[in-house]
């Protein structure tokens, strides 16, 4: 089975063609340092569990 000759060299040019762009495809690197967060959250968390034990306590008296 062959191609007529007047669609031989359409084909080969636009299988060429695509051939050719499929190649030219973009890279992206992209290279991100980590980040370090240093913090000390000790006495916030303190705070904010000994606030709510006092409202709990407020609340409710009898709870102990």
């Amino acid at each position: 089975m062959t191609l007529p000759s007047r669609l031989t060299r359409p084909l080969l040019l636009a299988m060429g063609t695509a051939v050719l762009l499929g190649g030219c495809t973009p890279t992206i690197r992209l290279q991100v340092d980590p980040i370090q967060i240093y913090a000390k959250l000790d006495a916030d968390v303190r705070v904010r569990l000994d606030q709510e034990l006092r409202d709990l306590l407020t609340e409710n008296p009898n709870l102990f």
